[in-house]
This record gives structure tokens, sequence and C-alpha cells, in this order.
């Protein structure tokens, strides 16, 4: 199956173009995330599913243009038509979080089918100098693990791992540094200050890229191009498997248009053996 033809690709196909509040986008985001099953969903079960309440379910499939929820579901199984979900109560708890992780890779390998994307993020990411590299709170790490990496390649990476009001002191200095564009990791539960920074670097005249859970998240309306990598949600925090491999994968696809990189490689081994700095 192609990406093109995949259940996830026409469910984004068709909330694409439309308007949708941020609880309609939650309902979108866990339809995505739930394609195989959600032709076979009631109004009730969907909206346990999103966490929000059957009404909201009920006025996001008003949004997307049909008459009530029975009729989007209807339309579903016409253009999306699937199996259920092989039940999963085989599992416990662990075993089903780690399951929803591979699910979550599927996804992405999928989205991968079309390198487009990844290859153009890496184009701009590599010709920025310096390269801005944002994350916050649930999403530091990621940005933290990124930019550790890129600075092995590229000759001037800047983390921005911690908010408060320096943030915009250091988009500012970048700028004036030459930089062009603002790498950013967004996950759940998005800090209202990565919006506003994002927000502020396009103005600033940054192009921004994002790597983020859904194509609906909170960023979306502030960035030049989203990538999106989902989440886990059945533990009791949040498992990002996805987004750290999109993070590397952004990192071959940097290293591709960066002339130096495997030199730069080659010299930090022999540095590195050198001063003995790793264990044989």
């Amino acid at each position: 199956m192609s990406v093109t033809d995949s259940p996830a690709a026409r469910l984004q196909a068709l909330f694409e173009g439309h308007r949708l509040t941020p609880t309609q986008r939650r309902i979108a985001h866990s339809m995505v995330r739930r394609a195989a099953d959600v032709p076979f969903l009631s109004s009730v079960e969907l909206a346990e599913l999103a966490g929000v309440s059957q009404p909201s379910v009920t006025r996001f499939a008003v949004a997307l243009g049909f008459d009530g929820y029975p009729a989007l579901r209807r339309h579903l199984r016409e253009v999306a038509p699937a199996e259920p979900a092989e039940e999963a109560g085989a599992h416990n708890e662990y075993q089903q979080a780690v399951e929803a992780e591979i699910e979550n890779l599927r996804h992405l390998a999928e989205a991968l089918a079309d390198p487009a994307p990844v290859q153009r993020a890496g184009r701009l990411l590599a010709a920025s100098r310096p390269l801005l590299v944002l994350g916050l709170r649930a999403a530091a790490a990621q940005a933290h693990g990124f930019a550790y990496f890129a600075a092995k390649v590229h000759p001037d990476v800047r983390l921005l791992g911690e908010g408060g009001t320096m943030l915009q002191d250091r988009i500012d200095a970048a700028v004036r540094a030459g930089a062009s564009a603002l790498l950013c990791f967004a996950l759940p539960r998005h800090p209202r200050e990565v919006v506003d920074t994002l927000a502020y670097a396009k103005e600033a005249g940054l192009t921004v890229v994002t790597v983020a859970d859904s194509a609906f998240a909170p960023v979306a309306k502030v960035s030049d191009l989203l990538l999106p990598a989902a989440v886990g949600t059945g533990l009791a925090f949040d498992t990002a498997c996805a987004p750290m491999l999109l993070g590397r994968v952004l990192l071959e696809a940097m290293c591709d248009d960066l002339p130096q990189a495997q030199s730069r490689l080659e010299e930090f081994d022999t540095k590195a053996a050198a001063r003995g700095l790793f264990v044989d």
C-alpha cells in the first residue's frame, strides 16, 4: 500500500482545507492515529478516544460538510474500507504501549515514501548559518539530541532548550549572524511559549521547520514546513519514538547537503581516538 492509499493519508486529505478548532484538531489527530478503526466507531466511542464530548464530534462532522457523524462514518466506510484492528486484549498494558509505538513507526515509514518534504527540510537546515534548534518541556530531549549530533557536522548549531525572555534575544542574535532557518520539535502538551516563539521567528525572517506529533498541532499555523510523527499515549507519560527517529532522518538529509559532513565526522573520530574518549 502506498502512502497516498493508506487510511491515515486518506483521512488527512479529508481534513485538509478546513479551519478546525483546537478541539476539532484533537478529534482529527485521534482519527488519524486510529485510522483503521474509525469507520467502525460510534460518535460516543470516538469522543472517548479523543477525550472530548459527544456533541463536539457531531460539530466536527458538520464542520467537514456532513449532516452529522453518521454521514461522516458512512463516507469513511466508502472511501477507506478496512477491517477493524486486531484486539489487543492478549497484551498487557506495557506491551500495548510498545505495539502502539510500532504502529506509529509504520505510519512514519509510509509518510517517508515521499522523501521530498524531508529533503527540502534538510536543505533548509544545512544552509542556515547559524542553525537554531528549539524544543521546550516535553520536546527538550528531542531538540537536545538533534543539536548534539548536528553540531558534529554543521558549523554553528544553537540550541534553544529553555524558555524565558531570552529566547527572542537569542533569535535576534542568530538572525544578525545570518541564520535563515529554525528547527522546532513540538510535542504535547504544547507550551504557548513555543507557538509565540515560532511566530516571532517567522516575523524575524526565519523559515520554520517543525517536527510535531500531528499535522493538526497548534504549531502548524506558525510553521513553514511541518513534518508529523505521532507520539504514544498509552502510558502515564507520552512516548516519542517516531519524533526521535524523524529527527535522525532529518540529520541524514541535512548531511546530504553538507559537503564537509563526512570529513567532519572522520576528524571527530580521529580526535576522539587520540583523546581516548570512548571505551573500546
